[in-house]
């Protein structure tokens, strides 16, 4: 009987779990080191509200950042596909955006808009943009000829050829690009908290580890990959039902 897409998750994690389990037995490395799963567990249990507490925060700031930087990213794109001269003026900020290095930037962010939220979105912003603005504007470009020829034959405007053939067309090159930022996310909001906040998985991880509370570090580290892979997998759900008519990644084996 072959796995779904359903149990196949909770057994990949069973074996990672053991696997771990045997490392920490085999090796005999200190839990200072590597905690077994057991005293993760027990820390995620007896501080399940602080952990929950700066999840809830990050959370927010991976949220809002791949909203704000979809939504910067896509507007983008559509202005360098509708205007020929934007691309000249947008195409250099989108090189730069990505030229910097993230951790780089962090310090900046911070000293500029303060401990709170808003520099971990910005984060988050500035990693999602670059792309979401390259996948969707790749659409944009690679619209089949055709369309666009029988859309002038038509006589259709430049809007309504943007509109109706174009942004359609393009919806999987931009489902990939979400799905892209959807995996990076997680990344811009992790850093900003680690660099300065108040709050976060990122900030309980990093005065865990300076206080050798090496279990509860591990355990707000669990919690950030579930985060991160739920919403993955939400997002890459989304950029399915942008495209009905694009075939499943997964043969139809996988879902019996």
């Amino acid at each position: 009987m072959m796995l779904n897409r359903y149990t196949r998750p909770l057994v990949i994690l069973a074996g990672l779990l053991a696997a771990w389990q045997a490392v920490v037995v085999l090796t005999r490395v200190p839990p200072l080191i590597l905690p077994p799963p057991g005293d993760v567990a027990a820390a995620l249990r007896n501080r399940t509200g602080v952990i929950f507490d700066n999840a809830w925060v990050t959370l927010i700031e991976i949220v809002a950042g791949f909203l704000i930087g979809t939504a910067v990213g896509m507007t983008s794109a559509l202005t360098m596909a509708a205007f020929r001269p934007a691309r000249q003026w947008l195409m250099p900020v989108m090189v730069v955006s990505q030229a910097i290095p993230v951790f780089a930037l962090a310090p900046v962010l911070t000293l500029w808009l303060g401990y709170g939220m808003e520099s971990k979105i910005a984060m988050a912003v500035l990693i999602i943009y670059f792309p979401v603005t390259a996948a969707f504007h790749d659409g944009l470009r690679q619209t089949e000829t055709g369309w666009i020829d029988m859309a002038r034959v038509m006589n259709a405007s430049r809007r309504a050829t943007l509109r109706h053939i174009r942004i359609p067309a393009a919806l999987p090159s931009l489902g990939s690009g979400l799905r892209v930022a959807a995996a990076v996310a997680p990344i811009g909001a992790v850093v900003g908290e680690w660099v300065g906040s108040s709050a976060g998985l990122g900030y309980l991880m990093l005065h865990a580890n300076a206080r050798v509370q090496i279990d509860l570090m591990f355990a707000a580290l669990f919690v950030l990959a579930i985060i991160a892979c739920a919403f993955y997998f939400a997002i890459d759900a989304v950029a399915r039902r942008m495209t009905p008519w694009q075939p499943s990644p997964q043969p139809d084996e996988d879902t019996k």
